[in-house]
């Protein structure tokens, strides 16, 4: 734009200096008699030279008053000036950003530390929109539109104690992709890309799209093409600023404000997150002023995408807005010891409502609420998590109803889950780098779905992972995972196999040793 305001000056000077050269070259003897013709001539000239250096003028200042964020002097160093297509004016190209500090001010922009905290699915897991809203009041997104990238790739090598029955729980364990006892791979777990627009003062728009074959729902292997579908994972418009209010307001898909759901572990995320992290369509309001945090959201009725269900009508169509979760919590300032956060939060649809046979997605007869405490502390290099969430009813899909089963005589029982963990980051020299260069970790956490000695009692899992972040942007990461008991959700307490019998089992245990890359934009 600055290139095109000059060439603009610059043609409407040439114009007028062609005017004037014009005049000075004429014959002093014609200018000394008068001849009317002649001059007659200059003058019509010089009307029409003056109507277009004014229209270049009019057209210079349009530009000016239209151009929404002006790139100032002291950024224009640090962008880039896409070339413009063939037959296309400069004035048409937009200016692009490439500084990710938030110093630059442009149409289109990149920022790696905002991109790989707001895809990150180990933490922040549900309060991304308000991370959003402190980044534009930190000034780092001033580009009308951020883009945002990422991808983690996964090598990694499994043994499990029991033919085709793996309880790692960050791919959906099915014979169609794991089979025997030792499994291994190398493959892209998964890849996002991600738009932050500011459509105006106050008003953000997001989107991200997920491409996740070993997560997908879709049927038959991990090449088949039901598994290898783009979705879009989230998308909001938010209205807020948290500079002139505390008050935000947002409609779209997105996570549910219940518990914490997020690890210390570099990859792999709680049992906590995948019994209780909640997706879902509706419409959500949020109050951050200080350390004081207030969520609530209406949650579209029906079976969402994940942990949320409210019957409507006794089906699981989504066909009114008749589920809700809130969440409180608060953060203090330990002076300088570091910080301490604690919250609790309540859901009044949660997944375990099914009946018997246990079945994702199917109608729930009635809700099955949930609630949730948790609490973190952050001391110097250390991060402390501790979680506990657990349902207000029994699950009546828990409890086999033919009393000719032998696995009838387990009680129903309410869902549980916990989580502990801890990591300490060092071996960075700056004292204000936002993320240290190495971490070590180790959680604990566990799903109890189960009475006392049933074959879906419980789940366990432990990881003790180490990271290695050369920037900000990127992790690379090991992890070695023990995962105990083997309860998926679907069929949890048999229904789908011959005579009853379930295929949970408590005497499954899993070995997982995985190296990975994780880095965005």
């Amino acid at each position: 734009m600055t290139r095109t305001f000059l060439s603009l000056s610059r043609k409407g000077a040439a114009l007028g200096s062609a005017a004037m050269i014009t005049v000075l070259a004429l014959p002093a003897s014609a200018q000394d008699a008068g001849v009317d013709p002649v001059m007659s001539g200059i003058m019509e000239r010089l009307d029409r030279l003056e109507a277009e250096n004014a229209r270049l003028r009019a057209e210079v200042d349009f530009m000016r008053d239209t151009q929404a964020r002006p790139v100032p002097a002291s950024a224009q160093p640090h962008a880039a000036v896409v070339s413009a297509p063939h037959g296309a004016s400069a004035a048409s190209v937009p200016t692009i950003a490439s500084g990710g500090d938030g110093e630059t001010a442009g149409l289109v922009g990149f920022d790696s530390e905002y991109g790989y905290a707001i895809l990150d699915h180990a933490e922040r897991t549900n309060t991304k929109p308000l991370y959003q809203l402190r980044a534009v009041s930190a000034g780092k997104l001033r580009n009308r539109v951020t883009l945002s990238g990422g991808a983690t790739v996964l090598a990694n090598y499994q043994h499990s104690n029991v033919d085709d029955t793996f309880g790692y729980l960050m791919r959906h364990p099915t014979g169609a992709n794991q089979n025997g006892k030792h499994v291994s791979e190398a493959v892209i777990h998964s890849a996002q890309l991600a738009v932050t627009a500011q459509l105006t003062d106050g008003v953000t728009a997001f989107s991200e799209l997920l491409y996740d074959p070993q997560q997908s729902f879709g049927g038959g292997t991990l090449t088949a093409l039901s598994r290898n579908q783009i979705q879009l994972r989230r998308g909001w418009i938010m209205l807020g600023d948290l500079d002139r209010t505390p008050f935000y307001f947002l409609i779209g898909k997105m996570d549910v404000p219940f518990g914490l759901n997020d690890t210390v572990s570099p990859f792999t995320n709680s049992t906590n997150w995948h019994a209780f992290a909640g997706l879902a369509y509706g419409a959500a309001a949020g109050y951050a002023d200080g350390g004081l945090s207030l969520r609530a959201m209406a949650v579209q009725g029906g079976a969402q995408f994940r942990a949320a269900n409210a019957p409507v009508n006794g089906t699981s169509i989504p066909s009114r807005l008749n589920n809700f979760a809130v969440d409180g919590s608060y953060e203090a300032q330990l002076g300088d010891l570091g910080s301490a956060r604690i919250g609790a939060s309540y859901l009044h649809g949660s997944a375990y409502c099914q009946d018997y046979p246990v079945v994702h997605f199917n109608p729930c007869q009635a809700r099955n609420p949930a609630w949730a405490a948790y609490g973190t502390a952050q001391i110097g290099g250390l991060t402390l998590l501790g979680e506990f969430a657990r349902t207000t009813d029994e699950w009546a899909g828990t409890k086999v109803p033919d009393p000719t089963n032998p696995l009838s005589v387990f009680d129903a029982v309410h869902v549980t889950s916990m989580t502990v963990g801890g990591r300490y980051g060092f071996g960075t020299e700056a004292d204000d780098a936002a993320q240290p260069e190495f971490a070590v970790s180790a959680e604990f956490s566990r799903f109890t779905a189960g009475d006392d000695g049933a074959p879906w009692e419980a789940q366990s899992q432990l990881v003790a992972g180490l990271s290695w972040f050369p920037a900000s942007n990127v992790n690379l990461f090991g992890e070695y995972v023990r995962a105990e008991g083997f309860v998926p959700l679907n069929f949890l307490s048999g229904g789908n196999l011959p005579g009853g019998a379930t295929w949970s089992r408590q005497d499954a245990n899993t070995n997982v040793f995985l190296l990975g890359i994780q880095g965005a934009f």
